[in-house]
């Protein structure tokens, strides 16, 4: 065992191994191969153009989904280097979190979810599963990447009972409230301060959010008041970058030391060990109170701010227009995924939507119904613009 690595982590020669057994690499541990599998799939590299919060037209500098999740995988492998953990294996999990999302982020899941509902609904956290499993294909012996186990674990954040006992051995954890490796814990908590913190950035860079608003919140104004403390006479972009940059410390340094006290408090020796404990990886209870805090501004000052929305709704509207459409005539549809169509129903017609990105999306909705979505006038771009950098 590599000895920088702690008793707790994961090891990957000690991986429960992947659904279809292959010969190991001579270069690369295996939790290596997951990583770059993920980077080199076809479902991430469409991550450039899924929305994070605004829609890839309304601006080169705002976040997208893959700009996001190197951001998680940044933040992901700084904690798990401090606590020991296996960096590769937290960063696949942190690049692979979203790659079964929607185009149009939230809208478009919320969207799928509704025309889903009599098979099963749609959940992305699901898909990115399915996506890993089934969807990519690139190797002749199978379908999917064919991940370890403990990186299909750590994409799997949470799951449906009926859906757990679908999954098998994957499922098993959510039936028995087991948690995950802590890889896995650090990733999701990787991808909170993430978006919290660039959230923040696009919504000020969008000028949505204004900054006076975020000085009521705790974590925001404290840390602000600090760097104008350090730095008098600081303003515009530099104030808002070295603020969120002390957000962003604050947030690692406070996950890295709570999930050292808790290791040590349950007094776990082995990955067995932290899948039996309560979750371990976790902020303090006033850093957890001051991130609830700012979640809950951005959600009604940015993510239900009316121009957002109005964006969104008809972004809404795309997604089940189109599956309407495929739904009524499969032929609308490329051969293989009516092929798809044929054999497993509306999931084909799901997987599809899923995988689009919004400019995809936006161009397939406008050969299907002759509305030309790049008009201003059909509104799909009136959403908030960026403003200078």
């Amino acid at each position: 065992m590599n000895a920088s690595r702690a008793d707790y982590a994961a090891d990957p020669a000690r991986s429960r191994g992947r659904r279809h057994p292959e010969p190991s690499s001579p270069t690369r541990s295996e939790f290596q191969r997951d990583r770059d599998r993920i980077v080199h799939c076809a479902a991430f590299r469409r991550l450039e153009y899924k929305t994070q919060v605004f829609v890839n037209h309304e601006g080169d500098l705002f976040r997208t989904r893959l700009t996001h999740s190197i951001e998680v995988a940044q933040i992901a492998r700084s904690v798990s280097r401090c606590l020991r953990l296996d960096e590769d294996l937290v960063e696949a999990i942190a690049l692979a979190h979203d790659l079964g999302h929607t185009p149009f982020g939230h809208a478009g899941q919320d969207a799928l979810d509704a025309c889903m509902k009599p098979w099963g609904g749609f959940e992305h956290n699901l898909q990115s599963l399915r996506v890993v499993d089934e969807l990519e294909q690139r190797y002749a012996a199978f379908d999917g990447l064919n991940l370890c186990f403990e990186t299909r674990e750590g994409i799997l954040k949470h799951c449906s009972a009926a859906n757990a006992r679908r999954l098998g051995e994957l499922g098993e954890r959510f039936l028995a409230r087991r948690q995950p490796s802590l890889e896995a814990q650090v990733a999701n908590l990787a991808d909170e301060i993430a978006y919290n913190n660039h959230d923040i950035d696009d919504g000020l860079r969008s000028g949505l959010v204004r900054l006076d608003a975020l000085d009521s919140l705790a974590l925001f104004g404290r840390h602000r008041a600090a760097a104008q403390a350090a730095h008098p006479g600081l303003d515009g972009r530099r104030l808002v970058h070295e603020t969120i940059r002390r957000m962003i410390d604050e947030l690692v340094t406070d996950l890295i030391g709570e999930t050292r006290r808790r290791i040590a408090d349950a007094g776990a020796r082995s990955i067995d060990e932290v899948r039996a404990a309560p979750p371990l990886a976790a902020f303090t209870d006033r850093i957890r109170a001051q991130s609830a805090e700012l979640k809950r501004f951005l959600f009604t000052q940015l993510y239900r701010h009316e121009r957002v929305s109005a964006v969104m709704e008809r972004a809404r509207a795309i997604v089940e227009e189109l599956f309407a459409w495929y739904r009524a005539d499969p032929g609308l549809l490329p051969v293989e995924h009516r092929e798809r169509v044929e054999a497993i129903g509306e999931r084909a017609i799901a997987d599809y939507i899923a995988g689009m990105t919004d400019r995809f999306a936006v161009r397939e909705h406008s050969r299907l119904s002759g509305v030309d979505w790049s008009d201003p006038g059909a509104g799909l771009l009136g959403g908030a613009s960026e403003a200078a950098p």
